[in-house]
């Protein structure tokens, strides 16, 4: 009678630390329908386990894609092997909110879920357990890891100031397109441009609302880009453009374009400044052997368009 007494006590033991334990438990039978569902399922779902016992998984819980579900517990059982789902692949099994106050910027509780073969005497799966982990702290701490590498990223590539890409990042691009270009047929350019006289702007009107303009122009500009052109701030009131499979003709448009839209614009801080561009157009030649080549060329035509007059476009012409 003792060792029947202790047995019981045992499984009473049991069953209380499956209820109580802070991960999720769910058994299911091989038709999927719930036989074990522990106090952590209780709590999240709002569903008990005298109301969950008997219920079919997938018609209690329409988030979980059948097909997908049974794809991965089949094999469990027939071969009698464990699986697992990562919230990396799929954020949950089972749509629950997530109630941490450390993590509440996740509206819902990302999931580890381990499927596990129940062997009866005989040998058979006739059943499965799910345990269900809370990785949200995890997932948010990753997710938080990542933007900040984003961010990181982003300040190393995007102008503080302008919105526009940062001269080093921009560099690493001219230089992959003068090798592509080496390998293809189809032209690409470069247009360098500045403001015309801006120091002494800046000195009439003040560093502020130099920065006003700086912005301004910046902004005109990426309105006007195709998805190909990538603009950057070089330095100062300098500014350069790599117009992908673009000749130099077209690549005179665009900078007249730039150039004709500076000229109309109105600052905030200085409405009766106008301001005009110089731009220095290039295209990539065969004998260029690197992107420095390629700058110096845009630059000769700057130097050219400012030593003309300046609120002017210039074209590279080789041998000149």
């Amino acid at each position: 009678m003792s060792d029947s007494n202790i047995e019981l006590g045992d499984i009473h033991w049991l069953m209380a630390i499956l209820q109580n334990i802070d991960v999720g438990l769910v058994v299911l039978d091989r038709n999927y329908n719930i036989q074990l569902w522990n106090g952590f399922m209780e709590s999240h779902s709002g569903l008990s386990p005298q109301v969950a016992r008997g219920q079919n998984l997938f018609e209690q819980f329409r988030e979980i894609p059948k097909d997908w579900f049974i794809k991965k517990a089949e094999p469990v059982f027939q071969l009698k092997t464990r699986t697992f789902t990562i919230w990396e692949q799929r954020p949950y099994l089972f749509r629950f909110k997530n109630y941490r106050p450390i993590t509440g910027r996740a509206s819902v509780m990302y999931q580890n879920t381990s499927l596990i073969p129940l062997e009866s005497i005989d040998r058979n799966v006739n059943h499965i357990c799910l345990i269900i982990y809370d990785v949200t702290d995890i997932a948010v701490s990753r997710a938080d890891a990542q933007s900040a590498q984003q961010t990181l990223t982003d300040m190393n590539r995007i102008d503080a100031l302008t919105g526009l890409w940062t001269r080093d990042h921009w560099l690493k691009e001219v230089q992959r397109e003068v090798r592509r270009c080496q390998r293809s047929v189809q032209p690409s350019s470069l247009v360098i441009f500045d403001i015309d006289n801006f120091r002494a702007i800046n000195g009439q009107v003040g560093h502020v609302v130099g920065d006003e303009i700086l912005k301004t122009l910046a902004g005109s500009i990426q309105q006007t880009l195709r998805e190909t052109d990538l603009v950057c701030r070089y330095g100062g009131e300098v500014f350069a453009a790599l117009l992908v499979d673009t000749d130099d003709e077209e690549a005179q448009i665009f900078a007249e374009r730039i150039r004709t839209m500076a000229a109309n614009l109105s600052f905030t801080g200085a409405p009766d400044v106008t301001i005009g561009l110089s731009l220095g157009v290039a295209r990539v030649q065969r004998d260029f052997k690197d992107a420095g080549d390629w700058l110096m060329a845009a630059d000769k035509a700057l130097y050219h368009a400012k030593h003309s007059g300046g609120n002017r476009t210039s074209v590279f012409t080789p041998g000149h």
